[in-house]
């Protein structure tokens, strides 16, 4: 940081001048007359204006010296600088060119290897090619006494102009006859079909025989199980008609017997019936209560009977 002019030359008096404050020394203040005081004082002076002209100057050399040293450097900076970017210019354009070369080469690589696959891809054709062609010419030489023997056909057939309309014939007679067949087979396939489908309804109609059959062999089970639980039933039914004309013909003796005894009870009370005839139950209980009163009037009797005394 630049110390100020002002502090810098106050500095330099301050070393120069002697301080005011400071005694002088009585002997040398006794002995020397103003005149030469002031004399030593201007000298003082002058001394120190040479002294802080000389230190201004070297200073103004220092400054002028460093301003010249910090414009040098500045300058160097700005060199540097400009160095430097181109510099950095010259590794981006280089590294542009590098990153380009090795793009191309990848390219070169990548369309040698497609060019280097679609040859081996031609190869492969033409091997193909080849092998075609060799097997057309061995079909061309074993086809060769059919076509001598199909110029001689067709010198003798007048109808047909050349080859190749003998060829159509031909071929129109072999596709007709390939229809033919392949009729025949649908036909003949059809006809499977339909032996297949009658066998399969014949087997489902024998299948269906025998299941009714043994449908009927069950419902006939069945009708003769029914038949014998129906017996079975009517024999049950029919004693039980009889032994209900049993308890009918007990319950009428009882209710018969019933109605003499409380009529002879009635007559016994010479009271008139005065109960239903069909009161079969009151009826009973009337002969009850008479029966159970006759009972107490004969325990009675026998109680009020003197003992007869005992003979010697």
């Amino acid at each position: 940081m630049a110390v100020p002019w002002e502090e810098y030359f106050r500095l330099a008096l301050q070393e120069k001048v002697p301080d005011p404050s400071r005694k002088i020394p009585e002997h040398n203040v006794d002995h020397l007359p103003p005149v030469l005081r002031l004399l030593e004082k201007r000298q003082e002076l002058m001394d120190a204006d040479r002294d802080l002209q000389a230190q201004k100057e070297v200073f103004q050399a220092v400054t002028a010296a460093q301003k010249q040293r910090w414009e040098q450097l500045e300058q160097k900076e700005r060199e540097l600088k400009g160095s430097f970017v181109h510099f950095d210019k010259f590794l981006q354009d280089t590294e542009a060119r590098r990153s380009r070369a090795l793009q191309r080469a990848a390219e070169e690589r990548l369309q040698a290897s497609r060019q280097e696959a679609e040859a081996q891809r031609l190869r492969i054709q033409l091997e193909e090619l080849q092998r075609e062609r060799a097997r057309l010419q061995r079909r061309l030489e074993r086809l060769e006494p059919c076509a001598r023997l199909l110029g001689q056909v067709l010198e003798q057939l007048p109808e047909f102009q050349d080859v190749p309309e003998l060829v159509a014939r031909l071929d129109g007679l072999a596709d007709m006859q390939a229809a033919l067949r392949l009729t025949e087979r649908q036909r003949q396939a059809e006809l499977e079909e339909a032996r297949a489908q009658l066998q399969r309804l014949r087997d489902a109609g024998q299948d269906e025989l025998l299941g009714q059959s043994q449908r009927r062999a069950q419902l006939l089970e069945r009708l003769e199980a029914a038949r014998e639980r129906t017996l079975r039933w009517e024999s049950k039914w029919i004693q039980i008609q009889n032994t209900a004309a049993e308890k009918t013909l007990v319950l009428g003796r009882s209710r018969m017997a019933t109605l003499n005894l409380f009529q002879l009870v009635c007559q016994h009370k010479a009271q008139p019936p005065t109960l239903a005839i069909e009161d079969t139950e009151g009826q009973l209980e009337q002969v009850k209560l008479f029966i159970l009163d006759l009972s107490a009037m004969l325990a009675s009797l026998r109680q009020a009977k003197p003992t007869p005394a005992s003979q010697p």
